[in-house]
């Protein structure tokens, strides 16, 4: 398997963890993306969240309440992050290059 391709968007310079709802991120071309713990737990990559083989989502994003707390988060290597949430979920592993597509899709940079 070949590495994931590494360049200045995808490096975070900065990780700020704001309260117990939201994560903002800095990139290395300085977009700042804000994260709400909710909409990240519901977008969590782990074999618990989506099925390995068919890519189907199996977590209910209906289940996920908006109220819910990043508890902790911790660096994955040079290349992810890991949460611990409220809900007692832990075991996804979200890559930089996710995050930062996750912020595309939403398309909202913190001004």
């Amino acid at each position: 398997m070949m590495a994931e391709p590494r360049g200045p968007a995808i490096e975070p310079r900065e990780i700020k963890h704001e309260d117990d709802f939201t994560l903002r991120i800095t990139w290395a071309d300085d977009r700042q993306c804000r994260y709400r713990a909710a909409d990240l737990r519901r977008a969590c990559p782990c074999a618990q969240c989506v099925n390995e083989w068919t890519g189907e989502r199996m977590l209910n994003a209906s289940s996920i309440s908006d109220e819910l707390e990043i508890k902790d988060l911790s660096l994955v290597g040079r290349y992810a992050l890991n949460f611990r949430w409220s809900d007692g979920h832990e075991t996804g592993i979200y890559s930089f290059r996710y995050l930062r597509e996750l912020c595309e899709q939403n398309d909202t940079p913190v001004q």
